[in-house]
């Protein structure tokens, strides 16, 4: 029997999630076959046992209740296993204990049965929480029956995160995802049926310079499918030396320029119909965190940033290109603000950045930062 380790959190969370309590359900990813992931390549997948969570969510009640009832806690005097929930605990009380985000990569790999049991556990100490939230993959939900998806749910699992990435069975196939188009829309289905929120990511750049279109029109006919509560942009971001195809024995991944990969979000939006979906680009590294907003209403908004920015010419694309990556602009708006753009356009001469090494230039930046653990 494995010896209790103390409280223990997983390295990620959804953007979203930044509030959250992070409990820790299992140990890296059972997959661990991405590509495009490394994340958890060096880490062994394990199940936590069911009692140790229970145990972790004992030991954040007690610290929680100490703080609540402000009563200073002296970390000389907890226990070496008690040290790391107490930060979490602290944190999360200054955040209004309103939502648990349970980890790691694909916490519904637990037995259905431990997975309710838990989420029964944090609403009877914690009733006041609004939400509970795990990642799950698609080839996990999908095998669980409906009716434990409902129990689930009834428990109080509130949404599901899923990595859809693409719904491309070449490109899925070749970042050797572990899922297809029918998998990706099974899953989604049984979720959003079993009365569960759903957010599904949609990895821009994943096709590289030859797949863009295939990506974008494919990855639009499986949301329209579903339907999900939120779709969310994240930007792949790989080292020089990955070949992200590496399934592959006819093609090679191209990295796509900025340009291509605005074409290829505008070519996905302008595919999606007769869905309610909330769309995010919520993340720092997405060059259009402007792109905020529910379909269907907002639909023409949401195509007007990419085609303001594919109208732009191509010295003022370079340098908000630039100037997004640097932190100069979080959005095209942001390039009328007094002198930002003026700083920008300096740094871009300084540089020698002109609109045909721009993409070039800035991978150079994204790599060195990278190697730097910055990215």
């Amino acid at each position: 029997m494995e010896t209790y380790r103390g409280f223990e959190q997983g390295p990620i969370r959804p953007p979203s999630e930044a509030n959250s309590l992070l409990l820790r359900l299992t140990r890296n990813c059972p997959w661990n076959r991405c590509t495009f992931c490394s994340v958890y390549k060096k880490h062994k997948f394990s199940l936590r046992p069911v009692e140790d969570i229970i145990r972790d969510i004992d030991t954040i009640y007690e610290l929680t209740s100490e703080l609540q009832q402000g009563r200073t806690l002296s970390l000389s005097n907890l226990s070496p296993e008690k040290e790391s929930a107490y930060y979490a605990a602290r944190s999360w009380v200054a955040t209004g204990m309103t939502s648990v985000f349970l980890q790691d990569a694909d916490s519904l790999v637990l037995k259905p049965e431990q997975t309710i049991r838990v989420l029964h556990h944090i609403r009877k100490l914690f009733p006041s929480v609004e939400r509970i939230t795990s990642y799950g993959r698609s080839h996990t939900i999908a095998r669980i029956s409906d009716d434990n998806l409902r129990e689930m749910a009834d428990a109080g699992l509130n949404r599901v995160h899923i990595g859809m990435e693409t719904a491309s069975n070449q490109i899925l196939d070749m970042v050797r995802k572990g899922a297809s188009k029918d998998l990706h829309i099974k899953a989604g289905v049984k979720t959003r049926e079993a009365g569960i929120e759903l957010s599904e990511y949609v990895l821009t750049g994943i096709g590289g310079e030859e797949f863009w279109r295939e990506h974008a029109i494919e990855t639009a006919d499986a949301i329209n499918q579903i339907n999900p509560d939120f779709i969310r942009f994240r930007t792949l971001h790989i080292r020089d030396s990955l070949n992200l195809f590496e399934n592959s024995e006819e093609f090679n991944w191209q990295r796509p320029t900025d340009l291509t990969v605005t074409k290829e979000i505008l070519l996905f939006l302008e595919n999606l119909d007769s869905i309610t979906s909330c769309i995010k680009s919520d993340h720092m590294y997405n060059l259009f965190q402007e792109i905020d907003g529910t379909l269907p209403q907002d639909k023409n908004t949401l195509l007007g940033v990419l085609q303001k920015f594919l109208a732009m010419k191509p010295q003022d694309q370079a340098c908000y290109q630039l100037g997004k990556r640097l932190g100069y602009f979080v959005q095209l708006s942001d390039m009328v603000i007094p002198g930002r753009l003026a700083k920008v356009e300096s740094l871009c001469s300084e540089a020698g950045i002109t609109p045909e090494n721009v993409d070039a230039k800035i991978n150079t930046l994204i790599q060195e930062r990278m190697r730097e653990g910055m990215w």
